[in-house]
């Protein structure tokens, strides 16, 4: 039986009326506010400011930042309009240094410049475009290929934990980590989600709790200190999560304390899976100790909203993200089939044919 949520998950980000239409998620849970960025400078800001967030929309919102960069350009040859792509591509890598699918983006729209038969600079502009608007439709249609693959994985479950936002708001639609769940409301099964608040910017109180809630999916917000309690009360039999960037080897950077939870998934012996599209692994990097982990301002952490809670002055750590080592992950979702240890040789078998340079 195939039922209807009460709530068709919204995109985060599309393109209307000739023009880039944002969600700005820094406005939730209390409003829902439509952007219009209008020049790449916008668009940097609005990935900077965590306007738009989640690796698989920022992938699609650096794509379209490109389009914003030269739609007015004014260049006389290929080779000048060229040339002004790679500017804006090399500023909007500037923004945010950890999730792979933005470089992945960038780098798919030059090559389609790169390989077209034209030097007309309106039809180069046409193809900018065109190639994000592509990007964002098949994110749409991997989102729903991950849902179906990691269905099977939770539907004889009760309940499950998840961290951070890797839902519709972080993706084209649907998401990655709550793909499979969306997928298995739409069949009637309703998976009880308990979502983490995620600290320091609380993406799972104002976002992922704010979606489920508006999906129909039923969802209880805990704080990250709770995780291990409701595992030891047996209230989960799963984790997922979704991913910025994986290494060869499986190991996954994501959202900071997705690896304190993967250590007490496995204490608790309950399953850690990773859902993820082909364009978060980035297999020119051998394992986790490669990435790149972006540290955030201070003030994240020293201030809820505006609110001081700690003393002036005070030294802060605050890297955005962690790694998990591959040894604590169960399963990696895909669009393309279930990924499982051993991931140095499963990787490449499961996604062949996948060109990682976005080519």
């Amino acid at each position: 039986m195939v039922i209807l949520l009460p709530y068709e998950p919204l995109s985060p980000i599309r393109w209307h009326n000739g023009q880039v239409e944002l969600i700005d998620q820094t406005r939730l849970p209390g409003e829902l506010v439509v952007i219009r960025p209008r020049t790449v400078e916008e668009m940097w800001d609005a990935i900077k400011r965590l306007k738009v967030r989640g690796a698989p929309a920022i992938g699609i919102a650096a794509a379209f930042g490109l389009y914003l960069a030269v739609r007015d350009s004014r260049a006389a040859s290929r080779a000048e309009f060229e040339s002004e792509l790679k500017k804006a591509a090399n500023y909007l890598t500037t923004s945010r240094p950890t999730a792979v699918n933005l470089f992945w983006a960038l780098r798919r729209v030059e090559a389609a410049v790169a390989d077209a038969p034209t030097d007309n600079v309106a039809a180069l502009k046409e193809i900018v475009l065109r190639e994000a608007l592509t990007i964002r439709d098949e994110d749409e249609a991997t989102c729903r290929a991950i849902g179906h693959n990691g269905a099977p994985l939770l539907e004889e479950l009760e309940a499950v934990l998840t961290h951070c936002n890797a839902g519709t708001l972080a993706t084209a639609r649907y998401g990655t980590a709550l793909a499979p769940v969306y997928y298995l409301a739409s069949r009637g099964k309703l998976l009880k989600v308990f979502a983490d608040e995620t600290r320091p910017l609380l993406q799972g109180a104002r976002l992922t709790a704010w979606e489920l809630h508006q999906a129909g999916i039923p969802v209880t917000l805990i704080t990250d200190n709770m995780a291990a309690a409701v595992m030891s009360k047996g209230l989960v039999q799963a984790v997922i999560v979704g991913a910025d960037r994986i290494a060869a080897n499986g190991d996954v950077a994501n959202k900071i304390g997705t690896y304190g939870l993967a250590v007490l998934a496995k204490e608790h012996c309950l399953p850690f899976y990773v859902a993820a599209p082909a364009s978060t692994f980035d297999l020119s990097l051998k394992s986790g100790e490669e990435i790149p982990i972006e540290e955030r301002d201070a003030a994240e952490v020293t201030h809820f909203g505006l609110k001081p809670i700690a003393p002036a002055g005070i030294d802060v750590f605050n890297p955005a993200f962690d790694v998990t080592p591959n040894r604590y992950v169960t399963a990696i979702i895909t669009e393309k089939g279930i990924i499982r240890p051993p991931y140095q040789e499963n990787i490449p078998r499961v996604l062949q044919g996948i060109n990682f340079n976005g080519a």
